[in-house]
């Protein structure tokens, strides 16, 4: 769970900026405004970074009615071992995937994720898991988005991975599962996946 002060901080920055999109009073908008500052600078002082690295994480999405985004993960299974991919910005594993892109399915998000990370192309089975992040045990947030998670099957490889930040790919077993990059994938995560893999007619999961 995320701290507490980091919840109320993230909501009175949702808050401001929906009220800065809507209001047609000048003042109003300067009082949002500085709403949003305040928040920004509490979660520098929760963080411990300069407040201009939150402005740079919230500017680009934090306009109009805020809401949280999406960030799209897949299951893909090969002799009971996991797929995962290594994050070039920290050395660590994570299930394949990102952020979704307008314009695309969820289906779609994920199956072309795979592709670009593992060189892989999948069939999208079924939804097996929802996230609200801060709900999980991931690294602390200023953003907010729900993370879902689909179990895909392979059907081949491609011509190879293209996305320049991903290093490697590879499949682990439940017990050599390498260390996780904990701000896209946790042991929660893990753990559900291979509970799929045991239980694959169970309702998804969401919290």
């Amino acid at each position: 769970m995320e701290e507490l002060w980091l919840e109320y901080a993230k909501r009175l920055q949702a808050l401001a900026s929906t009220g800065a999109a809507f209001t047609r009073d000048q003042y109003d908008r300067e009082r949002y405004d500085e709403i949003a500052q305040i928040a920004m600078e509490m979660m520098a002082r929760i963080g411990d970074v300069p407040v201009c690295r939150i402005e740079a994480l919230i500017g680009p999405y934090a306009t109009g009615y805020m809401t949280p985004k999406v960030d799209v993960r897949g299951v893909v299974f090969e002799n009971d071992r996991l797929l995962l991919v290594k994050e070039k910005s920290d050395g660590k594993w994570a299930l394949p995937g990102g952020f979704a892109d307008v314009g695309l399915s969820p289906a779609e998000n994920i199956s072309k994720e795979i592709l670009e990370e593992a060189g892989l192309v999948v069939d999208v089975a079924a939804l097996i898991g929802v996230r609200h992040k801060s709900m999980g045990r991931s690294e602390p947030d200023s953003r907010d988005f729900y993370k879902l998670f689909f179990a895909c099957n392979g059907k081949g490889k491609a011509a190879g991975p293209n996305d320049p930040s991903i290093a490697d790919h590879a499949y682990f077993g439940r017990d050599t599962i390498p260390d996780l990059s904990t701000g896209r994938t946790t042991l929660v995560d893990i753990e559900m996946a291979f509970d799929h893999l045991n239980n694959v007619g169970r309702a998804a999961s969401f919290h």
